[in-house]
Formats: C-alpha cells, sequence, structure tokens
C-alpha cells in the first residue's frame, strides 16, 4: 500500500497545545508544507509569537475553564469553513489534585473531557471534506484505571498525578477509538499517538521528572522535533496505512495499550458520561 503526502496547500490545521514542545514543532513544520495553522494556546504572548512565526492565527483557551473550549470552538467555526485537521495535543500531568473551575479533577479535563468537547463542537466542520482527528495519548495508559463511576478520581490515591495521567491517556485512547466507530463512513477518520518521552515543559512541576532530569544531565527524553514527529506523519499523509481508530508507538500502529482500551462498551459508556459531564 502506497503512502503519499497529501498537498497540505489550502489545508486547514488545528492544533492544540501549539505554543510550545510538541505542538510548536509540529505547528512549524506543517506550516512549512503550505497548511493554515490555528495555533491555540494558554499563554497569549507565546500563542501570539508562534502565530506570528508560522503565519498562523491565533487563538487562546484555558482547558481549567469548559466555557473557554466553547468559545475557542465558537471562534474556529467563525473562521473557517472546513477544518482538515484537529490536533488535539494540549494537556500535560498535574502533580497536585485540584478542581478545574468547572469542579472536575483538572487531569481528567484537560486531557480528556476538554478536547472531548472541542472535537464534537468542530465535528460539522470536520466532515466538510472527510477531517482527520489526532489526539496525543501515552504509553503512561499502561498504568491508567478506569473507573466510570470516579471519573474525577476522588477515591483513588493521586500519587504525584501520574495515575490520574494514564487513566486520562487511557481515556484518551478510548475516545478515538469510540470516534473513529462514531464517525464510519462519514469520511472523518481519527487516531491517538504515544510521541515518546518528549524534553518539554511537560511535567515540570512533577518531583520524579526534575529527579530524572537532574541524573541524566538534561539528556533525559527526545527533542520536541523527534516527540512532534507521528502527529506530522498523521496530519500528512493521505493513506495513514492503518485503520481510523488506531493508536500509534511513535510511527509504529498497534501500541501498547491495557485491554480495556478496545472494549466497546466501555468505549460508548465513557462517550456518554463525557457527554453529559460537558453538556452535549
Amino acid at each position: 500500500m502506497t503512502v503519499g503526502n497529501r498537498d497540505l496547500d489550502g489545508a486547514t490545521i488545528v492544533i492544540t497545545g501549539a505554543s510550545s514542545g510538541i505542538g510548536r514543532a509540529a505547528a512549524t513544520a506543517l506550516a512549512d508544507r503550505g497548511a493554515e495553522i490555528a495555533v491555540v494556546g494558554r499563554n497569549p504572548e507565546r500563542t501570539n509569537a508562534v502565530a506570528a512565526q508560522v503565519g498562523g492565527r491565533m487563538f487562546v483557551a484555558d482547558y481549567d475553564r469548559l466555557d473557554d473550549v466553547r468559545h475557542l470552538a465558537d471562534a474556529l467555526l467563525a473562521v473557517y469553513d472546513h477544518i482538515d485537521v484537529l490536533a488535539n495535543n494540549a494537556g500535560g500531568l498535574v502533580s497536585r489534585r485540584g478542581l478545574s473551575v468547572d469542579g472536575h479533577e483538572r487531569t481528567f479535563q484537560h486531557n480528556h473531557l476538554a478536547p472531548f468537547l472541542l472535537t464534537n463542537l468542530l465535528l460539522p466542520r470536520l466532515a466538510v471534506g472527510g477531517g482527520r482527528v489526532i489526539s496525543t495519548a501515552s504509553a503512561a495508559n499502561l498504568f491508567g484505571r478506569l473507573d466510570l463511576d470516579d471519573l474525577d478520581g476522588k477515591k483513588r490515591r493521586y500519587a504525584g498525578g501520574w495515575r490520574a495521567y494514564g487513566t486520562s491517556k487511557l481515556e484518551t485512547i478510548l475516545f478515538i477509538e469510540e470516534l473513529a466507530r462514531r464517525m464510519a463512513g462519514t469520511g472523518v477518520d481519527a487516531f491517538a499517538f504515544h510521541p515518546g518521552l518528549v524534553t518539554t515543559g511537560f511535567g515540570a512541576d512533577s518531583a520524579l521528572l526534575r529527579f530524572g532530569q537532574f541524573v541524566s544531565r538534561g539528556s533525559l527524553g527526545l527533542s520536541p522535533e523527534q516527540g512532534a514527529a507521528p502527529l506530522i506523519h498523521l496530519a500528512s499523509v493521505e493513506d495513514v496505512a492503518a485503520p481510523s481508530g488506531t493508536y500509534f508507538d511513535g510511527l509504529t500502529p498497534n501500541g501498547r495499550t491495557l485491554a480495556v482500551a478496545h472494549d466497546e462498551d466501555i468505549a460508548d459508556r465513557l462517550w456518554r458520561k463525557s457527554a453529559e459531564l460537558v453538556g452535549l
């Protein structure tokens, strides 16, 4: 099966978490290939700087507020009559348990609820020309523990945020698989990927990662450009050569997951509960 690059001239690509790290690296690379980039970030100054660098548009949203996500979707829908790629890259590790403005555990909201809401609100534009959703997941899904009756993790130990982070990335994979099923036949496809351990601002307040950087003398992990490679690939190839819903470990399809990541009933129930929580 031949896999060729898509012509990105005139393509609209929305990248969340694009003000730094792999999001910024992907925005730069995809803009260089001719795409128009909607640069979404939380920090206005950094987001504006990246938008200016890649010749794109700046959109600011704080995933601690679901209303910000709704306003972001409204702004994107007002500007673009079609969206070719939505890259759900924003999120991260929150090392201390806390609640969002909406009353949800912050890691759960940042990494799952906010991108779930944004994707659903943008589906009409993604469906115009057969768009693609790409979500940044993680091998950390392997130590996730999903409890559909405790999505905010009130009953579990927080453990520096790692269990919540792993669970949120398990939810990302379940979401992408369910999205692929629900969009079958519409032309919209969906993929998730693990970028590897990337040296960015990720987990900057995590004692474990700070220790790792100390003992490795700052050499722990991949560069943002290396970590962005799967996102760039999935956004730019015409034929991914893997079914919609596939989770990639780097550039390799069918990365390791917990068995529950492929449970269709669990995925459907997670979707329905998430929709209820965000008011869809």
